[in-house]
């Protein structure tokens, strides 16, 4: 993962006894990896793949099968010593048909013009001067994926058919002809088996990957004759050279078989898609690969994140708005759970993310390879640096009204003399994000409200007790002392006392550990936050 520069010890044979024991996930799955060459040994190298389709932008789920198949290998890589050579390989299926134009992109009425090309022949919508729509999309997924230092090969389908590289396979596929149709037909309705083909011959006429019923097959001559379906001619084709594209699944499990793929995930919605893959992979004469369903990632509605409608957050999204570690760590829990992808996970994954960092540092062996933070960063994670959380950073841009981070830096300044933007980079990083977020997210959602008269009551004492502390008192003996009041105040449930405090002040109804808060806002700027919030001078 970014920016990791292995140790000796990342692969030494302590590492690997716990890696064998392990029950994260990624060993666990490296495992089953090893044991897949138990028998047969181990080939040259040890293919892991990721697929991608440029009909749309890349989004983020993209992002998350490249960044967990990184931490599988690198699971793998522990387990054997490093022994074996390994390679991950990004493949864009970029020779696919133009099936419709993406909601949310420009240029609408010029992109349907293109409906039916390779995705490589539709010209580039945002005019940026790349070759065409795919070409676009890959330089973008490709500038993400160096971004987070990942260690990758990227390949291009066009290239690969073109170039000749899936000649062998392509023919072999046109020889277990039959074989593949006795897999894929029983899965599709009476209209779809009628035109089914494995093969999609490219127009040469009009350049369209054609989906039409092949009229003859001549494994000899590599050919095959299909009907154009406009003039009614019979036009017969190669195989190779790129001249026809293959369907899908069929193309999966060719790709396997051509550059003998040992490791790819998919959605769980793909499933019995792999399973068909991986069945026509052996019709071809190779194994299928070992897998990996992970659930999917679901928009603030609880629907499907999709590229061609642009719902959830894409990878511009969250970075604009919290560190790419915060996204690692998203990516890498749960796997197997179906998450909501939305601006609202983004705190939560922040500090959490801070929490496991700082934890590290005091554990031994056997719980740091167990700490999220070992596996994002390919058993190396820096140190941590975090003396405040992104949340306590969100309230306090709330409470002052920051809006950049020379006025944030000012409140800070009451938490330590010693933390400064030069001593902690990382947390000015943050700074930065809190601002951002705040503005986009935090701000709109504000509802002030007035307290009623015995939360006015307490809020009055916590004024008056405030201006009799200690100028360094610290934030547990401050928060004892707000406790104090609460119970005082016959505040039965004391998260009463303190949603009250949220409410009336912060305008959310839930908010940081107040006494902490407080002396990092500034004790007497939080005496001035309760005096105006009990003028009710917050109310629109």
């Amino acid at each position: 993962m970014p920016g990791v520069q292995m140790s000796s010890s990342s692969y030494s044979p302590q590492l690997q006894n716990l890696a064998e024991k392990s029950k994260a996930w990624t060993f666990e799955e490296a495992r089953r990896l090893v044991k897949r060459f138990s028998k047969s040994g181990y080939p040259d190298e040890v293919l892991f793949e990721t697929g991608y389709g440029p009909s749309g932008l890349p989004h983020i789920g993209t992002f998350g099968e490249v960044a967990r198949t990184t931490m599988v290998l690198h699971a793998f890589r522990v387990l054997t010593q490093d022994k074996i050579p390994t390679r991950l390989l990004c493949f864009s299926d970029d020779m696919d048909g133009f099936r419709k134009v993406p909601t949310n992109i420009p240029n609408q009425a010029m992109m349907a013009e293109y409906i039916g090309k390779p995705l490589t022949k539709v010209p580039d919508p945002y005019d940026k001067g790349y070759q065409s729509f795919a070409h676009h999309n890959n330089a973008r997924l490709m500038a993400f994926l160096d971004q987070f230092g990942f260690d990758y090969e990227f390949a291009s389908a066009t290239d690969y058919y073109t170039s000749g590289r899936f000649d062998e396979t392509l023919i072999r596929l046109l020889e277990v002809y039959d074989d593949v149709m006795d897999i894929i037909l029983p899965t599709l309705g009476p209209d779809r088996r009628a035109t089914y083909s494995p093969f999609l011959p490219v127009c040469q006429r009009t350049g369209v990957v054609l989906q039409v019923p092949l009229v003859e097959r001549n494994v000899a001559s590599g050919t095959v004759v299909y009907e154009d379906p406009e003039t009614g001619e019979k036009v017969e084709t190669e195989v190779t050279g790129g001249k026809v594209k293959c369907q899908w699944k069929a193309d999966w499990a060719m790709r396997w078989a051509a550059l003998g793929v040992d490791y790819e995930m998919a959605g769980k919605d793909l499933i019995e898609s792999v399973k068909l893959s991986s069945r026509i992979c052996r019709a071809l004469g190779k194994p299928a690969p070992e897998g990996f369903s992970y659930e999917l990632f679901l928009d603030e509605k609880g629907q499907k994140i999709s590229k061609s409608i642009g719902n959830g957050l894409t990878i511009e999204d969250w970075l604009n708005y919290a560190s790419p570690e915060s996204l690692s760590l998203f990516m890498y829990q749960k796997p197997k759970t179906a998450k909501r992808l939305f601006f609202d996970v983004i705190p939560k994954n922040v500090d959490e993310y801070f929490q496991h960092l700082s934890a590290f540092e005091t554990q031994d062996t056997e719980k740091q390879v167990q700490n999220p933070v070992w596996h994002l960063h390919s058993g190396n994670p820096p140190k941590a640096d975090m003396p405040i959380t992104f949340t306590m950073l969100l309230n306090l841009v709330s409470a002052s009204n920051a809006h950049d981070k020379d006025v944030l830096w000012g409140f800070i300044g009451n938490y330590g003399k010693d933390i400064t933007p030069q001593t902690h980079p990382k947390l000015d990083e943050l700074v930065g994000y809190a601002i951002r977020y705040f503005e986009g997210f935090v701000k709109p959602g504000k509802t002030f409200r007035q307290p009623d008269d015995k939360e006015r009551a307490a809020m009055e004492a916590l004024y008056q007790k405030l201006g009799e502390v200690d100028a360094d008192i610290d934030g547990d003996a401050l928060q004892t002392e707000i406790f104090t009041i609460g119970k005082d105040h016959e505040f039965d449930n004391l998260r009463d006392w303190f949603k009250a405090l949220y409410q009336v002040l912060l305008g959310q109804d839930q908010g940081p550990r107040f006494g902490s808060f407080a002396v990092l806002y500034g004790i007497p700027e939080t005496r001035e936050l309760i005096k105006d919030g009990l003028a009710g001078k917050f109310l629109s």
